[in-house]
């Protein structure tokens, strides 16, 4: 048996955790010595359920946790929570932590995740504004609710901004939505997006949109006391950062890690680093590619961060894995609006150069007599032609949602939109009308398709 190998680890949440579980399945303890290395004081922890937790819809904040320290233990994996990564050495193989201990590897993952938004607005650090990014952000906010805070602004229309709209509103609050965009929802169409706009309205949001945010206004003890844009103020009590992720790639950059166009490690299909192929990079931090159009893209998800996370690891283990792309799908509610994409959106179908058409219906979720029956709105977008299913979107009540992983699946098996009305779904009253939603956009799609 050859000399022991060191696997260094830098992040201990769903790409680094996943990457390190997946090298120990492939190599012993004596093969391989695996530490991760976690600046935060929790490792493998649910990000997405915080709002949720907010809400008080999770009771207890460890039920976010997905695995324990001693679980790794008992993996042989030595996790090293409070541990930050002050400097990667190429040359050396070395990284170095807090405090000046240098560890030697043979291995690197690079998992460093996301960083939250932050435009250059003054008062943003002010007493009162919080990101919903750590565990830590969900008890400041929880805490500020129950002492008493009446007014919340949310900034950002986006998946986190609209669920913490909805957890909030549900605490009690008074909720105002401020963005910059046209629309919430960004990565949905106009018509699509204007959906979830009036939706909003009608259950009580104030929603401020086409206006960036110049101010936070804070009071004589340098709390936060409202948000300023060209149009108004809006007083709050506190304030949500809901305005999306970047790559985090501060330690990568400064160790002359190339970095892509989108900003993120720039990796291979095997989530290894195209300049120091040592090194692998995945989750959030990692730029990735679309499956239809093939371009560089950065997806901010726990999905595809456990995916490439698990390819890393597979690779480092000795057995061959490569990464399938991204359709960027993904799924949330405000009240009891479900909103879904995936795939290209029209704006997006137009940047990559497609000839595309796009048809949208109106149906509901059960059998149109059944109590509970709820509209629903599917837009599928094919390529005009050969019929190709390039995207869907979804906006609809409880049950439309989850329907988006059909068309994820028929748009990553590459199907048409007259193979889609063809197949075979299931129905019965109260889940389905005869002909399913998605059945009856696509057959719509592919009867304009064939004039």
């Amino acid at each position: 048996m050859g000399a022991q190998k060191r696997l260094v680890v830098i992040g201990g949440d769903a790409a680094g955790l996943s990457a390190a579980a997946q090298a120990r399945r492939l190599r012993s303890a004596e093969e391989l010595e695996i530490v991760v290395l976690e600046q935060g004081p929790e490792a493998s922890y649910s990000a997405c359920g915080i709002p949720y937790w907010i809400g008080g819809l999770v009771a207890d904040r460890d039920r976010l946790i997905a695995r324990t320290p001693a679980s790794f233990t008992a993996q042989d994996i030595t996790l090293r929570t409070g541990t930050r990564a002050e400097e990667i050495d190429l040359a050396a193989g070395t990284v170095t932590v807090a405090g000046g201990e240098r560890l030697g590897y043979d291995h690197l993952v690079v998992a460093t995740g996301g960083r939250p938004a932050r435009p250059p607005v003054p008062g943003l650090d002010a007493a009162g504004v919080y990101g919903v990014h750590k565990l830590a952000d969900g008890a400041d906010i929880r805490a500020a609710i129950a002492a008493g805070a009446c007014r919340a602004v949310v900034l950002g229309g986006g998946y986190i901004g609209l669920e913490m709209a909805e957890v909030l509103q549900t605490r009690g609050l008074d909720v105002t939505v401020v963005l910059a965009d046209p629309l919430p929802m960004a990565q949905l169409d106009t018509d699509m997006g204007e959906r979830v706009c009036k939706a909003m309205g009608d259950m009580g949001f104030d929603v401020q949109t086409g206006q960036p945010v110049r101010e936070i206004e804070v009071d004589a003890d340098g709390a936060v006391a409202a948000v300023r844009t060209d149009t108004g103020s809006y007083p709050a009590d506190l304030v949500v950062l809901g305005l999306g992720m970047g790559p985090e790639t501060a330690l990568a950059r400064a160790a002359g890690l190339a970095i892509g166009v989108t900003g993120g490690v720039d990796v291979d299909r095997t989530q290894r680093s195209r300049s120091h192929p040592e090194v692998f990079a995945a989750g959030d931090c990692a730029q990735t590619f679309h499956r239809v159009t093939g371009e560089a893209a950065h997806v901010a998800l726990g999905t595809h961060a456990n995916k490439q996370g698990r390819i890393a690891g597979s690779v480092i283990g000795g057995r061959a894995a490569r990464f399938a792309g991204v359709l960027g799908t993904a799924m949330t509610k405000v009240g009891d609006l479900e909103v879904a994409r995936t795939g290209l959106c029209t704006t997006q179908a137009e940047q990559g150069g497609f000839d595309f058409r796009a048809e949208t219906i109106e149906g509901t979720t059960k059998a149109g007599y059944f109590p509970g029956a709820a509209q629903i709105t599917v837009k599928v977008i094919t390529d005009r032609g050969s019929g190709l299913l390039l995207g869907g979107q979804i906006v609809g009540g409880p049950g439309s949602g989850k329907r988006i992983d059909v068309l994820a699946t028929a748009i990553w098996a590459g199907m048409t939109a007259e193979e889609l009305a063809g197949s075979d779904l299931s129905y019965a009253p109260p889940f389905s009308p005869t002909y399913d939603p998605v059945v009856v956009a696509a057959r719509v799609a592919s009867r304009v398709e064939q004039g």
